[in-house]
């Protein structure tokens, strides 16, 4: 640990067990890098189930196809489907990467 940067925490309590686990934040408060950005694809009139799906799991890692249907069901049936969320670094590289193979994005957010 390094003596001259403080380190947050999060604290966490696990169900029904009454402890309280700290977690290091990956980033400071307000540093906007820590996880929770969220990768947001919305419903359009010009891409088809197969792009939506066969994109999500070509760019998403650990997406596999069906799970790429279901989220290209969520998007047709709900206007919108959080694909991915996480550090901000990635959550910015998926955006790209999804807005270039054609997909409706919704601004990256963090929440």
């Amino acid at each position: 640990m390094n003596p001259g940067r403080a380190v947050a925490a999060a604290a966490i309590q696990l169900r029904g067990s009454g402890q309280t686990i700290e977690l290091p934040r990956t980033g400071g408060p307000g540093s906007g890098v820590g996880g929770g950005w969220r990768v947001i694809v919305r419903n359009d009139n010009h891409n088809t189930f197969e792009h939506v799906a066969s994109t999500l799991a070509r760019v998403l890692p650990g997406l596999s196809l069906d799970r790429g249907y279901a989220f290209a069901d969520q998007i047709h049936n709900e206007g919108l489907a959080i694909v991915w969320s996480g550090q901000r670094e990635p959550a910015e590289h998926y955006w790209t990467e999804l807005k270039d193979a054609g997909l409706t994005m919704a601004p990256l957010e963090q929440g």
